[in-house]
C-alpha cells in the first residue's frame, strides 16, 4: 500500500503490547477507516524500539493522519520503515472471534494465508481458537498467519495474547 507513514513514539514503547495499546489508541483519535491497516515493526538501530504503521486506501486520509498524528505530537514519517510488520488493525480483524475454521478467516479478513508451524498449510475446515488476538505478519507483500497446534486438534495463533516476561518469576 503506497499511502502510508510511520509513528515512531520513541524509547518509551520497546514492547509489543505497549505499541499495540498506543497503535489503538491513535486508530481511535483518527477514526480509521474500512481498508486502513496498523501494524508495529520491530526497529534494531542504536535505540532498540517499536514503531507503528498505518497504511490508508487514498491519498486524502493519508494527509488527514499525518496532520493529526503531528498536531498530537508524534514524530511522523512517510513510508513504512520495513515490509515486514505485524498487523494489528486490518480489515476482518473485527470478525476473528472466538472459533472460526481457516476458510472462514481468510474469507472474512485480509489475511491471505494461514501456515502451521512445522505443517505447512492447514486444511480449509481446521479450527483455529482465535483468542481475540490475530496478528499476521507481512511477508512478500502478503499477510500471513502463523498458527500451531492445540488442544482437541484445533490451532491458536502463534503469539500468545498475554505472553509471560521473561524472567517474570525472579
Amino acid at each position: 500500500m503506497t499511502h502510508a507513514l510511520t509513528v515512531d513514539a520513541g524509547p518509551g514503547i520497546r514492547d509489543l503490547r505497549a505499541a499495540d495499546h498506543l497503535l489503538h489508541a491513535l486508530a481511535a483519535e483518527l477514526d480509521l477507516p474500512d481498508g486502513a491497516f496498523g501494524c508495529t515493526h520491530l526497529v534494531r538501530d542504536d535505540r532498540p524500539r517499536v514503531v507503528l504503521s498505518f497504511a490508508f486506501p487514498s491519498e486524502p486520509l493519508l494527509g488527514l493522519a499525518r496532520e493529526r498524528l503531528t498536531a498530537g505530537g508524534h514524530a511522523v514519517s512517510p513510508g513504512l520503515p520495513d515490509a515486514v510488520g505485524r498487523a494489528v488493525l486490518y480489515p476482518g480483524v473485527a470478525a476473528l472471534t472466538g472459533t472460526v475454521t481457516v476458510a472462514e478467516a481468510l474469507a472474512r479478513s485480509a489475511i491471505d494465508r494461514v501456515t502451521v508451524l512445522g505443517g505447512g498449510d492447514p486444511a480449509p475446515k481446521a479450527r483455529l481458537v482465535t483468542r481475540e488476538h490475530v496478528r499476521p505478519l507481512w511477508q512478500d507483500g502478503r499477510l500471513v498467519l502463523s498458527a500451531m497446534p492445540a488442544v482437541g486438534g484445533t490451532l491458536v495463533p502463534f503469539e500468545v495474547p498475554d505472553p509471560t516476561p521473561c524472567c517474570a518469576d525472579h
